[in-house]
This record gives structure tokens, C-alpha cells and sequence, in this order.
């Protein structure tokens, strides 16, 4: 089994290129899953205050990591979030303080501010509580997800921190290529989530193609496309065989040919929410 390739964030952090998401990944599973994520060799775990699995999220890390845990507390990247009903300077350090609580951490790894909420306009107040919860040593590095540009440039105006990450949803049908532009002139990684357009792309029949090809399922192909490309992704799993199919992705490679015909299926198409439009 290969190792998982971390790349490092804008501050010297390493994370799993590849991680697991845990979204909608009931509450009384994710222990289990998180548990038998770990030991298939993820170290980067994705979850957030709205997934409500915050605790057995924790717990599993916890085990893996504590005494006689095979797992360097060091070594694993557990992110979460704060979602949107509790954006601004003050509601935002209590909703970490939640989250915290939950996991049961000393720390969090990478908290992201979950949607910019553009209506709302307190994305800045909401990150400056990040930044500070940053410099009090309580996270280990900062970001945001779903953040178009105009919301990125902005907060790049008015805060100091850089976001490590920038999360937004990127598969091959919304390759989002301003975001990933914005993203790496400001020295921001792309993170992607719904690598796989919730299941979406399984019948794509340029897809289908290359994985009968190489003798891969259409969903390692489009996980390596992710890794080829730079992102980090985070594909969800809700069985064993699924998590240790999404991670063997790294002993084969798209050639010059398979990324072009993947390019070539941008349109365009979400399959979750505008980032405009989350309030």
C-alpha cells in the first residue's frame, strides 16, 4: 500500500493530499468509518459543526492516536468548520469552542469558514476570529470554502492571514479554473469537495472509457485526475471496501491524453449549492 502524498499549506502545515469526508455520514457510523479511514492510511479527516459527527469524529482520531495508538497525534489533519448561523467576531470563537468540546482535541488541525454567506456580509468579522484563534495557537492553520473570487479578493484586502485552503466544489464537470487561478497567485491550496459530483459522474461514458482502460473504476480515475491536477480532495465513503478503493490511487498515472479528454468535460454543472446563494 502506498503512502498518501501531503503537501504542505502556505505556513509549513502538511496535509494528506488525499483526506476523508465525513459529510452525511450519520453520527452512531462515524467512529467506524473514521476508524477504518485511519487505518487504510488516510491522515487528513474533513468534517464541520453542520455534519454533526464532530464527536465521533474526535473519538476515533483520539483512539488512534492516544497511548498505544499506532498514530502520532502530529500526523493526522482533522479540519472543521463554523457554519453559517454563527458567522461574526464573538459567535464565532463559541462555535469553536463547541466544536473543540466535541472532538475532544487540544486543538484543531484546519478550521474553514463553511460558506461566505454574501448576504450576511460578515465573512471578515467571522475570519478575523479565525486569525485570531491562529495566533492563540488553538488551530494550526486557517481557510475558507466555497469562496469565489470576489469574496477571496475582498478578505485578502482586509485580513493578514492568508487561508491555507480555499474548499470549494470541483470535479470534471465544474473544474472551476478562476477559482484554482485566484487560489494559487494568492498561495492558497484547492480543496475539493464533491470530488465526484455526488455520484454523478459514474456514468459518464468519457469516463467509463478510460477506466475500462486502465482497469480502474470511474471514481479512482477521477480521484487521480484530482491528485494529477494538484488539488487536495476529500472523497466521502460510507463502507470499508469504498474507502480502501477511493485510496488506491497512487500506482497509476493518467497520461497526457486521459487528463485533455477530462478536461473537456467542464460545463459548468453544480451538483450543490451557488456559493452566492447560501445564506
Amino acid at each position: 500500500m502506498r503512502q498518501v502524498p501531503n503537501v504542505t499549506l502556505n505556513n509549513g502545515v502538511e496535509i494528506g493530499q488525499l483526506g476523508y469526508g465525513v459529510y452525511k455520514v450519520p453520527a452512531a457510523d462515524s467512529f467506524a468509518l473514521v476508524s477504518q479511514a485511519l487505518e487504510a492510511g488516510y491522515r487528513s479527516i474533513d468534517t464541520a459543526a453542520l455534519y454533526a459527527n464532530e464527536a465521533g469524529v474526535g473519538r476515533a482520531v483520539r483512539q488512534a492516536t492516544g497511548d498505544g495508538g499506532p498514530l502520532s497525534r502530529e500526523g493526522v489533519v482533522v479540519t472543521t468548520k463554523v457554519w453559517n448561523d454563527s458567522h461574526g467576531f464573538d459567535r464565532t470563537l463559541t462555535a469553536f469552542d463547541e466544536s473543540l468540546h466535541k472532538l475532544g482535541l487540544e486543538y484543531v488541525d484546519l478550521y474553514l469558514i463553511h460558506w461566505p454567506c454574501p448576504e450576511q456580509d460578515l465573512y471578515i468579522q467571522t475570519y478575523r476570529a479565525l486569525e485570531r484563534l491562529y495566533h492563540d495557537g488553538r488551530v494550526r492553520a486557517i481557510g475558507v470554502c466555497n469562496f469565489e473570487p470576489e469574496h477571496l479578493r475582498r478578505l485578502l484586502d482586509a485580513t493578514d492571514v492568508v487561508p491555507a485552503v480555499n474548499q470549494v466544489e470541483l470535479h470534471p464537470w465544474l473544474q472551476q479554473n478562476e477559482v484554482r487561478a485566484v487560489n494559487r497567485e494568492a498561495g492558497i491550496l484547492t480543496e475539493a469537495w464533491s470530488p465526484l459530483a455526488r455520484g454523478q459522474l459514474l456514468t459518464d461514458p468519457v469516463l467509463l472509457r478510460i477506466a475500462a482502460g486502465l482497469g480502474r473504476s470511474v471514481a479512482q480515475v477521477v480521484l487521480r485526475w484530482h491528485i494529477q491536477l494538484g488539488n487536495i480532495v476529500i472523497p466521502k465513503a460510507s463502507s470499508p471496501a469504498r474507502i480502501r478503493e477511493n485510496r488506491d490511487i497512487f500506482d497509476f498515472q493518467l497520461d497526457d491524453g486521459a487528463m485533455a479528454a477530462i478536461a473537456a468535460l467542464d460545463r459548468g454543472h453544480r451538483s450543490g449549492s451557488d456559493p452566492g446563494r447560501v445564506n
